[in-house]
């Protein structure tokens, strides 16, 4: 039952946004009464100077009417896009949860609705259209992210996405790239910042249409020591892009994107260590490195004014390196004093071959009354492998390197621990339908067909004669996801939508593998599934007020996770772990973003400068509806396991309270935004530990603060100079927004304190 808490806000919210629209109406003239009676559709809603917008009904070849949807145009933001400043960039959207514990800002880690942020996993992340992360159904992380001075816009849509995009209970991530100017033969662009611990970063692009092409090309190197100690990084990322027009109906497109980098990671900290200081690190010999290649061919084909068909043709070549001291934080790294060195390092690697296609098409047709419908549908095909070497014996340096890479000792020597493979072959067919039933309802039902198989095979372990321990398994599943979305036009430029649809988590490559050979898989193990439900009133008043606020509701069934239990067969005592679906959550909560153009509001001189005051709150209550887990009593053959269910307890990584809210000063080439963050306490795992454990890897996270600030200023015609600089964390606050079990280093994550930056930009 929705608690009385969460029903008041959203309900005078509600009532308060209605009631101003139904005035601001009553104040317009005639001609706009006379307007309303034509077919009304929300088309991109845009306030002179504001970063986020709401998409059009049919954006591209998506369909959004009738979900929540944010598009940000992140150069249009005061903020750090030399570092990828999620927190700052997407500031405006509800309930972001970010984990700010990568000063490189290469990882962006972010989440809604209670979902885990890392690496963005429950995100189908791409970029300009097509997939990026490591494999969408088997090991969903995105180790890349572009540079944000390239992405022209992100879209952001929740709700129904999977319908369109994947099953992914989170939505669409999408990064699109900039592309080259199409009024001009060439035009580059140098952008070179400097900031607080030896950071410089230098995008330099380059652009143009030459007849019917156009191009696109830009490379980025980014390098700085980090806010903590031993957290140097090196990035470079290159990227280009071809469209050539064959015709006025014909385009083909050929993209390819290159990244990689090393980061050092200076591992987690005690509580203790947090409060006496964060900027400290005990593990000085932990690496990062990720390879990363992206190349894609487009097509883009209106076959007549109605129908247009895309096809985009995708591959990932890519890797994931790490090498260090993994150990938990209370076991020191120190030399060995009889020896003289340090320990041995841990050697994991990943390599990902994937290979993917994907048609989707948009056709308009006269349905109902002669209004005009758009179907969108589509085809899916792709296949990824991945191979997985992990638990290596390294170097005892403290460079990044993975050239002493084996493991075992005697027969099993030169050998990975374990060595494994996986593959997934996916095939999808999917449809949504916006139908226009009269000028201002519309309803838009959808379906999904996903056919997965997942295949494992290599060994977990080695035993000390050299034979494995063989891991070999295969499943093949078929999963039909539907959906149904309405959305009612209010006015010109304010709608009510709902929206329904069902999602699902394939079991992950991590799912199928035990994570010491004693534990076991059950062999019934299924795939996590539920729906989110949302309801929600956006749009804009009298070009000064653009707000969206709704309420949703994500239940999120058959959770997998590890399970205690007697060892069948087994000597009295004796258990081992099961990995299988533990039980459900439901999350639900009000989702708020209103942004008023101050002075323009209140004077209705548009000649005036813009002071835009924006404000987005998340409220929410996630919990687990049933969550079985065990516990013991008495010692040895007298153990007792006791399984019991964490009914009740909150979701790990959602905070109840999320409210980011900032004002913005602009005039002429003048841009000064300022923003607070301020996000509630959350615990760390699903037994909501409250102290902190010794090794700081549970308990809870405290509610924290942070304040930016961020300048722009323009100058001459095509924004020909741009100066930008800024404080991140203004007044140095001291708080982490993670506490990690493994990787990148057990214990409490701290987030940067203050730093600054300064860039200087040309465009010719």
């Amino acid at each position: 039952m929705l608690k009385l808490p969460y029903f008041i806000p959203a309900v005078v919210t509600l009532a308060i946004l209605v009631t101003t629209n139904a005035f601001a109406q009553q104040q317009r003239p005639a001609a706009a009464a006379d307007s309303a009676k034509r077919a009304l559709a929300l088309e991109e809603v845009t306030i002179t100077g504001a970063a986020t917008h709401f998409a059009a009904p049919v954006d591209g070849t998506t369909i959004t009417s009738g979900r929540r949807n944010e598009v940000i145009k992140p150069r249009e933001v005061d903020a750090n896009l030399a570092q990828n400043n999620a927190r700052q960039v997407l500031g405006r959207v509800p309930g972001l949860m970010v984990w700010e514990n990568d000063g490189s800002g290469q990882q962006i880690n972010i989440a809604t609705r209670g979902l885990s942020p890392n690496r963005s996993w429950e995100f189908n992340v791409r970029q300009n259209g097509y997939d990026i992360s490591s494999d969408p159904f088997g090991y969903p992380e995105a180790y890349y992210n572009p540079p944000l001075e390239a992405v022209d816009r992100i879209q952001l849509l929740r709700g129904g996405a999977g319908l369109q995009f994947g099953p992914q209970f989170g939505g669409l991530l999408n990064y699109e790239l900039r592309r080259g100017a199409r009024d001009r033969n060439i035009e580059v662009e140098t952008s070179n910042t400097v900031g607080a611990n030896g950071l410089f970063n230098s995008y330099n692009a380059v652009g143009g249409t030459v007849g019917k092409l156009n191009y696109y090309a830009y490379y980025r190197r980014r390098q700085g020591d980090g806010w903590r100690a031993n957290n140097r990084f090196s990035v470079h990322d290159l990227h280009t892009n071809l469209h050539y027009r064959l015709s006025d109906r014909l385009t083909l497109g050929a993209e390819l994107t290159y990244m990689t980098y090393q980061i050092q990671q200076p591992g987690g900290l005690t509580d203790a260590q947090v409060t006496d200081d964060a900027r400290q690190s005990f593990r000085g010999r932990n690496w990062l490195s990720t390879p990363w290649l992206v190349p894609a061919l487009t097509l883009d084909y209106q076959a007549s004014e109605r129908t247009r068909f895309t096809l985009k043709t995708f591959g990932l070549i890519g890797e994931r390196n790490s090498v260090g001291f993994v150990a938990p934080i209370t076991t020191p790294d120190t030399v060995n004093r009889r020896t003289g060195q340090f320990a041995v390092r841990q050697v994991d690697r990943d390599t990902y071959r994937n290979l993917g296609s994907e048609l989707r098409l948009t056709h308009e047709m006269n349905l109902v009354g002669g209004l005009r419908s758009t179907l969108a549908a589509g085809l899916r095909l792709s296949r990824a492998t991945t191979i997985r070497q992990q638990r290596g014996v390294g170097s005892t340096g403290t460079d990044f390197d993975l050239s002493s890479a084996n493991g075992g000792s005697g027969a099993a020597a030169g050998r990975y621990a374990a060595d494994l493979s996986f593959s997934t072959t996916n095939a999808a067919a999917f449809a949504e339908l916006l139908l226009r039933l009269s000028p201002r309802l519309s309803v838009t039902p959808g379906v999904r067909a996903e056919w997965l198989r997942n295949t494992a095979g290599g060994y977990l372990s080695l035993n000390a004669n050299g034979s494995a321990n063989a891991l070999d398994q295969a499943s093949t599943r078929r999963v039909l996801l539907y959906g149904l979305g309405t959305e009612y036009q209010v006015s010109e430029h304010t709608n009510l939508y709902a929206n329904y649809s069902r999602a699902f988590r394939p079991v992950l490559f991590g799912d199928l593998v035990p994570p010491a050979t004693t534990d076991v898989i059950d062999p019934n193990l299924k795939d996590a599934r539920g729906y989110t439900a949302e309801i929600g009133y956006r749009g804009q008043v009298a070009q000064v007020l653009r707000f969206d606020v709704g309420y949703y509701y994500l239940s999120y069934q058959d959770r997998i996770g590890l399970l205690r239990q007697a060892l069948p067969g087994g000597q009295p005592g004796q258990t081992q772990q099961l990995r299988t679906n533990l039980g459900d959550s439901r999350t639900h909560g009000l989702e708020a973003y209103a942004e008023f153009d101050l002075i323009h509001g209140l004077t209705r001189d548009f000649t005036l400068p813009h002071l835009d005051w924006f404000v987005a709150l998340s409220l929410l209550d996630a919990r687990y509806t049933s969550l079985r887990t065990f516990s013991t009593t008495g010692t040895g053959t007298n153990t007792q396991i006791v399984e019991t269910s964490l009914q009740n307890k909150e979701v790990e990584n959602a905070p109840r309270q999320t409210l980011r809210s900032g004002l913005t000063f602009a005039h002429k080439g003048l841009s000064l935004t300022t923003q607070v963050s301020r996000v509630g306490a959350t615990f760390a795992d699903a037994g909501n530990t409250a102290s902190p454990t010794a090794n700081a890897q549970a308990g809870r996270i405290p509610a924290y603060t942070v304040a930016d600030l961020s300048a722009t200023y323009k100058i001459g015609p095509r924004d020909r100079y741009r100066l930008s600089g800024g404080l991140n964390n203004v007044f140095d606050a001291r708080y982490f927004t993670r506490r990690a079990g493994g990787y990148p280093g057990p214990g409490a994550l701290p987030a940067d304190g203050q730093t600054w930056y300064l860039g200087l930009g040309l465009t010719l």
